[in-house]
């Protein structure tokens, strides 16, 4: 708790409130639609602190309420055995990208953060519903999880082109959200490893992110409690158009 509380008092008083409002956001924002949490966080913790710090911060929230997202569902197996070419790939991706590029890269970093971002706004307001063919997993699957691997490591951002290539599968609405976990959840842990290697997730760190995890759990139950009296549909356009301004003005500003 200690050192939890010396990360904080390090950061100051408004850096740590932005972390609290911004996890309780990201929170709120993955209680609707079942995806957002890192994506917001790195986004707007990106404006003020370095991408290490953001990543860092992110990474308890974003792993137990993934792991809570997919252990409901009754698909698990079945998922498992369907896309652990994906995910293996997405570990050894953001493994070789932890070596390669680092989340620690300097200023580019904050521009790739932002290009990720717009990228991700853009696919999901403009890009429609595809449908790929069963055949085409064999070798798509496997290049879209060293692709997002690869993107994760530098930016600490996870959903392109996984999330896209996910939405492509047909499954069914529950084996979806079971599916974005269990992604989701690979990808956090392997982005972990990638900050521990290079000494960029410690005690500290691990101690802060875990009271990141108050701000992010309140902000998920108020998230469900207004995902029944909103609609999703205008509630994502909302959510995408936001995420491509800040990432368009990260990708400018750097």
């Amino acid at each position: 708790m200690n050192t939890s509380l010396a990360f904080y008092q390090n950061l100051g008083l408004l850096l740590s409130l932005l972390v609290i409002g911004t996890f309780v956001l990201a929170g709120m924002i993955k209680g609707v639609i079942g995806l957002g949490l890192p994506t917001i966080a790195m986004g707007l913790l990106g404006l003020a602190m370095a991408p290490t710090q953001a990543a860092a911060l992110l990474i308890i929230p974003a792993t137990l309420t993934n792991v809570w997202q997919l252990a409901f569902g009754g698909h698990l197996w079945a998922l498992l055995k369907r896309l652990w070419p994906m995910l293996l790939a997405i570990f050894i991706g953001t493994g070789l990208g932890s070596l390669w590029l680092g989340i620690d890269g300097g200023r580019w970093v904050v521009r790739a953060l932002g290009a990720a971002l717009l990228l991700y706004a853009l696919s999901g307001l403009l890009l429609p519903t595809l449908r790929l063919r069963p055949r085409m997993e064999t070798w798509l699957g496997p290049a879209c999880g060293l692709v997002t691997g690869v993107i994760t490591s530098a930016t600490g951002v996870f959903v392109i082109p996984a999330v896209p290539y996910l939405q492509a599968l047909g499954l069914r609405k529950d084996e979806l959200v079971q599916a974005l976990g269990l992604s989701f959840t690979v990808s956090t842990l392997a982005l972990a490893a990638g900050l521990y290697w290079r000494g960029a997730l410690g005690g500290g760190e691990l101690s802060a992110s875990l009271l990141a995890l108050i701000p992010a759990l309140l902000g998920m139950w108020l998230g469900q409690a207004l995902r029944q009296r909103i609609s999703a549909v205008l509630f994502k356009r909302v959510f995408f158009s936001g995420l491509g301004l800040l990432g368009g003005h990260l990708l400018i500003s750097g």
